[in-house]
């Protein structure tokens, strides 16, 4: 197989298992460009990236700074989940390719995982493109597509894991001829649509949505409300819809005669929650300074007094 002179730009976990299927197919990786070092809690040292690690593990030359692709060697960049965007006058000299997660054109941008999922979509993917100055606009080298688990509420980091996977695969076989062997690829068709990062707000609990909605915020594995003050992380839930009048079965969580102090949005009753079509019931949060816990742990210890409610914020004396 014909070995590729390649610089590598990435930062997350996501990215770590591409360079390693690179590095494992045989391709020498000149350079590795990723995020600086960043800080992790209250006087914490400088913590390397994901990729900066593996890269080190494997005795590859890191760096933070993008210019150095210039004078790596490299006839090739490769992009997996970098954070930054690559300037023209880099791309005029070292041509690169993306892999990037989602079907392209939907859900160009930073954040097309969790776009996906809570747009509700039943179906994202992979795309190998050659790099563009535009956002995500390159022709289409590759494109493999993968199903997203609504049913079984497969989070974000699960899903990220599936796709980092299929990446890193589908970059192997791109590469497989080597670099002259890459054709120009084909131009994106169909409706853009922009992945936009994901703001702290859009992560909070508005128990005034439906319980899907609310169910596909958790599932970005951030979701978080307001109880008694602070802030309490919520890691899964399910959500239960309410059922028409007459309708019987175990799975209706909605009490049938509630009163309005129980249907008020964000009532907890035991770990079940009220959302404006049925309840989302709590499995696994996080209280402030504290681990992770089965949610009937955590209201043993809380014990909500009736009609306490999540998401509301203590008025100020």
């Amino acid at each position: 197989m014909p070995v590729a002179r390649l610089a590598f730009l990435g930062s997350p976990e996501a990215a770590v298992p591409p360079l390693r299927a690179l590095v494992g197919a045989g391709h020498e990786v000149r350079l590795v460009v990723s995020q600086p070092d960043k800080r992790r809690g209250r006087g914490a040292g400088l913590v390397p990236s994901p990729v900066k690690s593996a890269a080190l593990d494997a005795r590859l030359l890191v760096t933070d700074r993008l210019d150095d692709v210039l004078d790596s060697g490299a006839e090739l960049g490769v992009v997996v989940a970098f954070g930054r965007l690559v300037p023209e006058r880099v791309l005029e000299r070292v041509p690169m390719l993306n892999a990037h997660f989602s079907l392209l054109p939907r859900w160009r941008g930073a954040a097309p995982i969790e776009r996906a999922i809570l747009a509700g979509d039943r179906s994202t993917g992979v795309c190998v493109m050659r790099l563009e100055a535009g956002l995500d606009t390159g022709p289409l080298l590759a494109m493999r597509r993968e199903p997203i688990y609504n049913a079984q509420r497969e989070h974000a980091s699960a899903l990220t894991q599936r796709l980092s996977s299929l990446a890193a695969q589908m970059l192997v076989e791109v590469l497989a001829g080597g670099v002259a062997s890459l054709g120009p690829g084909k131009t994106q068709v169909g409706e853009v649509t922009y992945a936009a990062k994901i703001e702290p707000d859009e992560l909070r609990l508005d128990f005034t949505k439906t319980v899907r909605e609310l169910e596909r915020v958790v599932r970005l594995d951030r979701a978080w409300t307001i109880f008694r003050g602070e802030r309490l992380r919520v890691l899964d839930a399910a959500g239960r819809k309410r059922r028409g009048p007459g309708s019987r079965g175990t799975r209706d969580l909605t009490a049938a005669r509630a009163g309005p102090t129980e249907e008020i949005p964000g009532t907890l009753n035991g770990t079940r929650v009220q959302a404006s079509d049925g309840m989302l019931e709590l499995m696994i949060v996080q209280p402030a300074g504290r681990r992770a816990q089965n949610a009937e742990e955590w209201l043993r210890g809380a014990r909500p007094a009736p009609g306490e409610r999540l998401g509301e914020t203590p008025a100020q004396d």
